[in-house]
């Protein structure tokens, strides 16, 4: 008898409920300004007919790669062949609870996608059908996901704050007008675009000009503005805080 034998003897399968694991993605990304959420029909039961977030269960695989081939299932898009290689994905946390999936005890791990573009999202093979969703118009959700989009977006906002995630919704290039945009579709919050533009310029390391203007004049018809680059800083000291957070910090 090998030494895995002997631990295993005895053990009876059948008497543990079972377990499973999938994986969640909030999936976020901008478009005409506004921040959207990408959403899936989901195609059969439980909860056939349901929006819900794009997932499912983990295979012979790691977590990390489960959520990129939920994302590139959902976006046509596959590591190593552009656009998914730039999505930003980390860890939301993990949930739990008893009774989430009517199926049996699932455990899931969300986590938290950005890219500055993504194309139109065409169904995966457990899906009905797959599409970009406003945050602020999404309904009811199934399983426990509307609280899985609501941890999602709070982490996106806050995470603006303090490191330069921003620059993940935007081109290798970009302006301060583009940057601000960004901050304003996450936060749901308009901008005052001096107050952004001199806070974002004072953070060392948060962005980097490349010297070089825009090809077209900046707002108003003013003149072309300046091309920045994402710095090198990983946290943001002071923090860009939201408005609505400026007035419960003083």
């Amino acid at each position: 008898m090998t030494g895995e034998e002997e631990f295993l003897e005895g053990y009876d399968p059948g008497a543990y409920a079972p377990v499973a694991v999938t994986v969640d993605v909030v999936a976020l990304t901008i478009r005409d300004g506004r921040l959207h959420v990408l959403l899936v029909e989901r195609g059969g039961h439980p909860y056939a007919g349901w929006n819900a977030l794009p997932g499912g269960f983990v295979q012979q695989e790691g977590l990390d790669a489960a959520a990129l081939r939920e994302v590139g299932e959902e976006t046509g898009l596959r590591p190593g062949e552009g656009e998914l290689d730039r999505v930003h994905l980390e860890q939301l946390r993990s949930y739990g609870d008893p009774g989430r999936d009517p199926r049996m005890r699932v455990f899931s791990v969300a986590y938290l996608a950005f890219a500055p573009s993504l194309p139109d999202p065409r169904a995966g093979t457990d899906a009905a059908g797959a599409f970009w969703m406003p945050v602020d118009e999404v309904g009811e959700l199934a399983f426990d996901h509307a609280a899985i989009l609501a941890d999602g977006l709070d982490r996106a906002r806050s995470k603006l704050e303090y490191t330069p995630l921003a620059t993940a919704f935007v081109g290798t290039e970009f302006t301060i007008a583009e940057l601000r945009a960004v901050y304003a579709a996450v936060w749901g919050e308009e901008l005052h675009p001096g107050n952004f533009h001199r806070k974002a310029l004072s953070v060392p390391g948060f962005v980097e000009s490349t010297g070089e203007t825009a090809a077209r004049a900046g707002e108003r018809g003013g003149p072309k503005p300046k091309l920045y680059r994402a710095g090198d800083a990983r946290l943001l000291h002071p923090a860009l805080l939201r408005p609505t957070r400026e007035e419960d910090v003083r």
